[in-house]
């Protein structure tokens, strides 16, 4: 899935109210490794919610609790639903606080309802003296008064300087070693070193910094009416349970192969009657990998790949089971409560994993060999070969038998 990876703190792995884009307003429509942990769960001692001495964030805010807030994550997809449980649990300690969110337009069709976030400043990227007016642009949105806090989630260059160019009393962000760009430098205020942990986690830490303890994580990510009709009206004509598989990423290290997909749905099919339906955006390599599916493919397919962001969440939503690789319709299967049966070779799943559920789902082509007791870090390993297809096929039948998904 395009721009469906992770674009976060740590390591190159990668409902509302109003909407502004760079020079126009738009109204809103309805280093260090840390200790080894078993996928997709919390960081040991991830959960340090600061006390409110003097001096501190959350002594300061606990006085006086903020009025308005700056999110600023871009993207990607994935990275932007690991900022819901964020906001969530910011509205729900300071329910009168404005939370304003700096994103990028595709994440943004994915968030742009949602019941935490008051208003969306859009950044479009642009090239050369382009891109110095829409930064430009996008600050003149920023409210006169400025901000009391901002949260720097993100560390990419031209995120610090949206975050430098946001008037804000308080610009919480990455310790040193995690804020690559020089991003320490667009911050007041750190959260503490802590080393490698999953990113769900990190992102916790500017609460836990703020005297807010972050768990149990709600993400809040819901269908509209209308998504409602037109999801049971598509989910009648399958009868079947269904299978949503997304077929790939914009990054080919990252995706398994047609041949092995195929073979999959057609034994997944004979035996549970799942019924496949390949979900996606409309980039070239989803399109070369659900073709070759489909050109092999005995199983009655159908094909949804396309534009449509939302649409992608309610098929999601409705599907009995997921397959996905390491990329963004995976972390929102996951803040759906579908079970997700998790490719992964190429990023690590202690670190990207869902988070906090069906960790029991994900095949570990990352390990390098079965066992492997390896830590939580950036680094990329060559392991989708080791994604195999009996891989696959034992956490379909451990999904059937523990989540009961093909009833």
């Amino acid at each position: 899935m395009t721009e469906g990876g992770h674009d976060d703190a740590s390591g190159r792995s990668l409902n509302g109210g109003d909407v502004r884009r760079a020079g126009a307003s738009v109204p809103r429509a309805g280093a260090d490794l840390s200790p080894v942990t078993r996928i997709g769960e919390a960081t040991p001692e991830a959960s340090r919610v600061a006390e409110a001495v003097p001096g501190s964030l959350a002594a300061r805010f606990a006085e006086r609790p903020p009025r308005r807030i700056c999110i600023v994550m871009l993207s990607a997809i994935g990275d932007a639903v690991h900022v819901l449980p964020v906001a969530n649990a910011l509205k729900a300690r300071w329910p009168e606080a404005e939370i304003t969110w700096v994103i990028q337009p595709v994440p943004y069709l994915l968030v742009k309802d949602h019941p935490a976030i008051d208003r969306f400043l859009i950044y479009e990227r642009r090239r050369g003296w382009a891109a110095w007016r829409g930064l430009r642009e996008l600050s003149a949105q920023h409210p006169a008064e400025g901000y009391d806090l901002l949260l720097g989630l993100q560390v990419y260059f031209k995120a610090g300087l949206l975050t430098a160019m946001a008037p804000a009393k308080v610009k919480l962000g990455f310790d040193r070693l995690r804020a690559r760009d020089a991003n320490w430098l667009f911050t007041t205020h750190r959260v503490p070193a802590r080393g490698q942990r999953h990113v769900q986690d990190q992102y916790f830490e500017f609460l836990e910094e703020l005297g807010i303890d972050p768990r149990p994580p709600v993400w809040g990510l819901e269908l509209s009416e209308n998504e409602r009709e037109a999801q049971a009206e598509f989910f009648r004509e399958v009868e079947e349970p269904a299978i949503s598989v997304v077929v790939g990423t914009s990054k080919p290290a990252k995706n398994w192969t047609a041949e092995r997909y195929a073979e999959v749905l057609d034994r997944v099919w004979e035996r549970h009657r799942l019924r496949p339906i390949l979900v996606g955006g409309p980039g070239v390599l989803e399109r070369e990998i659900a073709d070759g599916i489909l050109a092999r493919c005995r199983a009655p397919v159908i094909d949804t790949l396309g534009n449509d962001l939302r649409r992608l969440v309610w098929l999601v939503e409705g599907s009995a089971l997921v397959i996905s690789p390491d990329t963004g319709p995976l972390h929102i299967a996951r803040a759906l409560e579908r079970p997700v049966v998790g490719l992964f070779g190429y990023t690590n799943p202690r670190r990207v994993g869902p988070y906090g559920r069906y960790a029991d789902l994900v095949v570990d082509g990352y390990a390098t060999h079965p066992g492997e007791a390896y830590p939580i870090s950036p680094e990329y390993r060559d392991g989708m070969s080791r994604v195999t297809v009996e891989g696959v096929l034992e956490k379909v039948e451990l999904a059937v038998e523990r989540y009961r998904v093909d009833r």
